[in-house]
């Protein structure tokens, strides 16, 4: 294991900040308190900072010698609506919220980086320290480059990186093309005719609608899909009738789909709207379809996976570098970013252990022995990229 030295000092130090924002945990466009945070961090290192963008985000900018070229390094600050029963000292203190996804030790890593570099001062370029805001279902990243992120900071390349329980401590996984899911929803409303559930000819009962729809729509995979594509449709809420003795006039159905091909989510999306349509005509009753796009998927480019992938292996060692790890079907909104400007997402494996609590439960906590890992990744893929691209240009 490789941790640079400069960021060894800084382990405590991050392991303070990690603990605070965690106790003080904000949900999506909230994290006022985490970005004036962030931004008196970065402040007292001597970095350009820049706030406000998409509401609550952060931009920090370092630059060193003479050189033009730029790269972006990306942190998400918020939290997750969820009640912590994780027992650490440090836990919520705002109930109902918490920072189950490790979003608290991806913002200290990256300010810890952004010191080491500070002090190191050992690149040729400019770096900026993205920390953005709502990246849980909100978009964060998507009202980012909306406003202006790449125009206001203009960089040659963009690289993320998440927290992995589920992989040892120590290791690192990245690919090139896909790592992560499209996330979309889905809202399908069906409305009938509501009776005295004694008399259900008077009616037409949705409830049919409901059993027949959730059936049907699982064999959109297994049998439009080719069986080496992937999609995932599920159907997350029931929500009709109100007392045992009546037959409700309407029902809502909710879910998500997830896929990796554009063009399976056109089918996935196409084939929803026939089969409700259908069961509405079979059961006669009306049904309406709300078909949301919300993330697209995480798609790596080839040469900066290449470049993730020296950085990874300079730091833990080629033996601890997974390089064809099986994506997964969450969903990230730094895609957002992936899709204007080139670069990778990483995972930075986070786990201790088959008992690791997994990211988005209530029991989990991040990993404090992943901090000098992934800052130390920061910091030498800042120098490995900007000190080739210095030599380059000498060349």
């Amino acid at each position: 294991m490789n941790i640079v030295p400069e960021v060894a000092s800084l382990d405590t130090e991050m392991r303070d900040w990690r603990h605070h924002i965690h106790a003080h945990p904000e949900t999506a466009f909230e994290e006022t308190a985490t970005s004036a945070f962030v931004a008196g961090k970065l402040e007292a290192i001597g970095l350009d900072v820049h706030t406000g963008l998409a509401k609550t985000g952060v931009v920090g900018v370092l630059r060193c010698g003479g050189g033009g070229d730029a790269i972006g390094l990306r942190a998400d600050m918020d939290a997750l609506h969820i009640a912590e029963r994780s027992g650490v000292a440090y836990a919520s203190r705002h109930e109902g919220r918490m920072h189950a996804c490790g979003h608290d030790g991806h913002t200290a890593m990256l300010l810890g980086a952004a010191k080491a570099l500070a002090r190191r001062r050992r690149f040729d370029g400019t770096v900026y320290f993205i920390f953005q805001p709502a990246e849980e279902n909100e978009g964060g990243g998507r009202v980012m480059v909306e406003e202006g992120l790449f125009d206001k900071f203009p960089m040659r390349a963009v690289y993320g990186m998440h927290n992995w329980p589920r992989k040892a401590l120590g290791s690192f996984a990245l690919r090139p093309g896909p790592l992560m899911g499209a996330y979309d929803i889905f809202e399908i409303t069906a409305v009938g005719k509501g009776a005295h559930a004694a008399m259900a000819y008077m009616g037409k009962d949705p409830m049919l609608f409901v059993a027949q729809t959730i059936n049907a729509l699982q064999t959109i995979v297994s049998r439009n899909l080719h069986p080496l594509a992937a999609g995932v449709v599920s159907v997350t809420q029931v929500h009709g009738g109100d007392t045992w003795n009546v037959i409700p006039q309407e029902v809502v159905l909710r879910g998500t789909v997830r896929t990796f091909d554009p063009a399976v989510q056109d089918l996935i999306e196409q084939r929803m709207r026939t089969i409700v349509a259908g069961v509405a005509a079979t059961f006669e009753m009306s049904a309406t379809v709300r078909y949301e796009r919300r993330y697209p998927a995480t798609v790596n480019a080839e040469n900066e996976t290449r470049h993730a992938l020296a950085a990874a292996t300079a730091v833990v060692g080629a033996e601890h570098v997974e390089t064809d790890p099986t994506p997964e079907m969450g969903s990230e909104d730094f895609a957002f970013m992936l899709q204007a400007k080139p670069g990778c997402y990483v995972w930075l494996g986070a786990g201790s252990g088959p008992d690791t609590h997994n990211i988005h439960s209530p029991h989990y906590d991040f990993n404090d022995a992943a901090l000098e890992i992934g800052a130390s990744y920061w910091v030498t893929l800042v120098e490995q990229q900007l000190a080739a691209a210095a030599a380059q240009k000498a060349a």
